[in-house]
Formats: C-alpha cells, sequence, structure tokens
C-alpha cells in the first residue's frame, strides 16, 4: 500500500495569501503601523518599543463583518528600545493596536477584502 500526503497549498478551501509582515513603533506619544491599509490574510507585526518603558502591545479588533470571530492577541512583555512580535490572521474590518500600560495614542489598521493567493511564491508557509 502506498500513501502520498503533502502540505496543501488550500486555506479554508482557498489558496493562502502570502503573509505581509506590519511594522509598528510605539514611542511616548502614539503607536504608528505601516502599512496601515492592507488586505484580509496572515500577518506578522512586528513591534518597536521606543518608550523609556517595558510595555505589552495588543491587536485587537474593532468592527468586523457580521458571523465573524472577535480578535485580541498581545506580545510578551517589550523592553525599552527591544522588538516584539505577534502573527494573526486579519479579516475584513477595523483593528486597533494598543498598548499596556495605556500610555499613547493607540494605531489603527483597516483591512479588505482577501489579498491574492501566493500558491506560486517559493518559501510559503
Amino acid at each position: 500500500m502506498i500513501a502520498i500526503g503533502g502540505c496543501g497549498d488550500e486555506f479554508d478551501g482557498r489558496e493562502r495569501p502570502a503573509p505581509i509582515t506590519l511594522q509598528a513603533s510605539v514611542t511616548p506619544r502614539a503607536v504608528t503601523v505601516a502599512p496601515a491599509s492592507i488586505g484580509a490574510g496572515p500577518i506578522e507585526l512586528v513591534v518597536r518599543n521606543l518608550t523609556p518603558a517595558s510595555l505589552q502591545v495588543t491587536l485587537r479588533s474593532e468592527a468586523l463583518s457580521a458571523g465573524t470571530a472577535p480578535l485580541q492577541q498581545s506580545t510578551g512583555p517589550i523592553n525599552p528600545g527591544d522588538t516584539g512580535a505577534l502573527s494573526a490572521e486579519l479579516v475584513q474590518g477595523t483593528y486597533r493596536i494598543t498598548t499596556s500600560p495605556a500610555t499613547t495614542t493607540p494605531a489603527r489598521i483597516r483591512v479588505g477584502p482577501q489579498r491574492s493567493s501566493a500558491p506560486d511564491q517559493l518559501l510559503q508557509p
């Protein structure tokens, strides 16, 4: 008997979109993120702490399409001058990036329709 297995390129019945890395910075005044508007799909949020205090960053959904489960994910503590990261699957809607302690103005990410798939790109997860 021969069994054939493999990793599919399917993601909920669709081909998986390429992950996007979002860069965020936390200053004593505000959280900034780039890009702030993307298509739905997997992301990695990389956060740089430019404040004099250790903090935690949370990515939280604000307004999503009907029937979509809310999202809330946080980094571990990020020391001054260090970076932290988290990965998430974003659906269409609006998300907020906040800090704890809440000493800065949050950033927003607007997520549009699903990004195109990446079946012909090398080294995709």
